[in-house]
């Protein structure tokens, strides 16, 4: 029997451990809380996360103008869906460390003033939640069970801590966004992999690029002239050495000999045409 799509995501965030939380509980996340395994470490019902999933991609379809919609992330791990996020869905991203004033000083070269603010960490980003409280911007944020949830309109309950739960996790909000937009449908899945929302250490980029930069390098070298039988010949050394063409071997080198060169200090007296 083939699985419903909600039960397929339900495997891939399961596969990713999104319902995998910490050991302490913020008391306004007990209600997302299945039970408390024997380690400590809470579980999350992922029943109430992909209900909230479902409610922040309602919220981002009534927004006309998706450059109004900020995605950010202070946290590495999720700098890269970010991106991802931003890129699929047309939305402004904001990666890295948040400056302070972005929502609030106009005077500031880059100043934002969106009407959606996604975060993926509470904790992590606590200064654009501060000022997105004093503008009046609703705030979408996933939340693990030791996050504060002050000032956060919708929290969706989830591990923000892994980098394949954050992947996951703007994996299937984007996913959802363009269902109810119109863009995918049962009929027509989305192509994209959720690989591609994953975080990457700098050392697989780094091995990657350099593999391409060989292969480029190998390309772009000239081909070899000549017969391809006589290429691991050595060449004789009158044809690697031998004289260039219009000139002709000098002879009686072997025989001159250099004239000696006067002493140090000393110079010969009738070097300058007259006697001293």
């Amino acid at each position: 029997m083939a699985l419903s799509q909600k039960e397929q995501d339900i495997q891939l965030m399961l596969a990713a451990q999104v319902h995998l939380g910490t050991k302490n509980l913020n008391y306004q996340m007990e209600r997302y809380v299945y039970r408390r395994r024997n380690d400590g470490i809470y579980v999350i019902n992922l029943e109430k996360t992909y209900e909230k999933l479902q409610m922040a991609a309602r919220v981002i379809v009534a927004i006309e103008n998706c450059q109004d919609v900020v995605v950010q992330s202070a946290r590495p791990y999720g700098q890269r869906a970010v991106f991802k996020f931003a890129q699929y869905l047309g939305c402004k991203s904001l990666a890295g460390r948040h400056t302070p004033g972005t929502f609030t000083n106009q005077v500031q070269k880059h100043f934002e003033e969106p009407r959606l603010l996604i975060l993926t960490d509470p904790r992590t980003d606590h200064q654009p939640i501060k000022e997105s409280s004093y503008v009046n911007i609703p705030t979408i944020a996933f939340c693990d069970t030791d996050s504060p949830m002050n000032h956060v309109d919708i929290a969706i309950p989830a591990n923000n801590k892994g980098k394949h739960a954050i992947g996951v996790l703007y994996y299937l909000l984007a996913r959802m966004v363009l269902e109810m937009r119109g863009a995918v449908s049962a009929a027509q899945p989305w192509d994209v992999m959720v690989d591609l929302f994953f975080y990457r250490e700098p050392e697989e980029t780094r091995e990657g690029g350099e593999d391409e930069a060989d292969d480029a390098f190998q390309s772009a070298l000239p081909a070899p002239v000549g017969a391809t039988e006589t290429w691991a010949e050595i060449p004789p050394a009158d044809a690697a050495y031998g004289a260039a063409e219009g000139f002709e071997a000098a002879g009686g080198f072997e025989a001159a000999v250099a004239p000696a060169a006067p002493a140090m200090g000393f110079v010969d007296a009738n070097a300058f045409g007259q006697e001293f």
